[in-house]
């Protein structure tokens, strides 16, 4: 399997765990020791991946209401064979959020070591 098909393979892997809130998933994609950042507030924020976790595992999935996927890889870029940032779109309910990935392959494969992500917009309910 090439590089690129791997990687596709993990921001797949990506979409449908937080697409289904599926805890068996985001723990396959996600390295334990992984942090998540934002400045939306205006001060930057940092969650240790458990605390994401708690959230996920909290949260009524977007497959659960049948909702339609919206999920997009805007830009790959390779730093190395074993480390590339992805960044993408995702729909997650009303939310539209926009998340850089930071992905390094290990004996376990591609895993996401650090995410920075910012609502970019909350759509209207239908």
């Amino acid at each position: 399997m090439s590089r690129d098909t791997e990687l596709l393979n993990a921001i797949q892997t990506y979409f449908d765990a937080l697409y289904a809130c599926d805890l068996s998933l985001f723990d396959h994609i996600f390295h334990p020791a992984c942090s998540l950042f934002d400045a939306d507030e205006g001060a930057i924020t940092v969650d240790p991946i458990a605390d994401y976790r708690q959230v996920i595992a909290r949260r009524e999935s977007p497959a659960s209401r049948s909702q339609d996927r919206e999920d997009e890889i805007i830009l790959i870029d390779w730093l190395s064979p074993a480390a590339a940032t992805v960044k993408v779109r995702l729909r997650i309910h009303a939310n539209i959020f926009i998340d850089h990935l930071c992905f390094v392959k290990g004996i376990d494969g591609w895993r996401i070591v650090a995410k920075v992500w910012h609502l970019e917009s909350v759509r209207a309910s239908s």
